[in-house]
């Protein structure tokens, strides 16, 4: 079975044959072709697992600034955990820093954290500013909200 074949029939296999590839230094054997492919796949991953985490901690500081009457210990949690989270992502790949020093890269997930803050509020997304209204260091703060 070809290595194209091995990566689209059997996705975990073809992994496997790569790897020990790699180990034994059988260069020849490689699928660099999709080797490259799932590299870079995977620095896009870290990437989106940041955004997502920050887009939900976005949402749930809107709710508790824009409705604090309903500020819930869930909401709390989710705040709580999605730092732990995010931290987890910076610790583990330093290098993501940068995305939170990127103002337009925050503001692509705030935008979406807005829009999903008014569904979930029922309030007219006019409620929300049209920008962040929080400094990373705020959002990243535990004593912040």
């Amino acid at each position: 079975m070809s290595k194209a074949t091995l990566y689209n029939q059997d996705f975990l296999v073809w992994t496997q044959q790569q790897a020990e590839c790699l180990k034994k230094g059988r260069w020849a054997e490689l699928d660099v072709e999709h080797l490259v492919e799932e590299l870079e796949a995977l620095g896009r991953s870290e990437q989106k697992e940041l955004g997502s985490y920050l887009q939900l901690l976005l949402m749930h500081l809107l709710k508790c600034q824009y409705q604090p009457e309903r500020k819930t210990k869930s909401w709390v949690n989710t705040i709580s955990n999605s730092r732990n989270q995010i931290q987890d992502c910076l610790e583990d790949t330093p290098s993501l820093q940068r995305f939170l020093e990127d103002w337009e890269w925050i503001q692509k997930y705030y935008r979406r954290a807005r829009r999903d803050a008014a569904n979930e509020t029922q309030k007219p997304i006019e409620t929300f500013p049209l920008e962040c209204p929080f400094t990373v260091e705020q959002v990243l703060n535990t004593d912040f909200l």
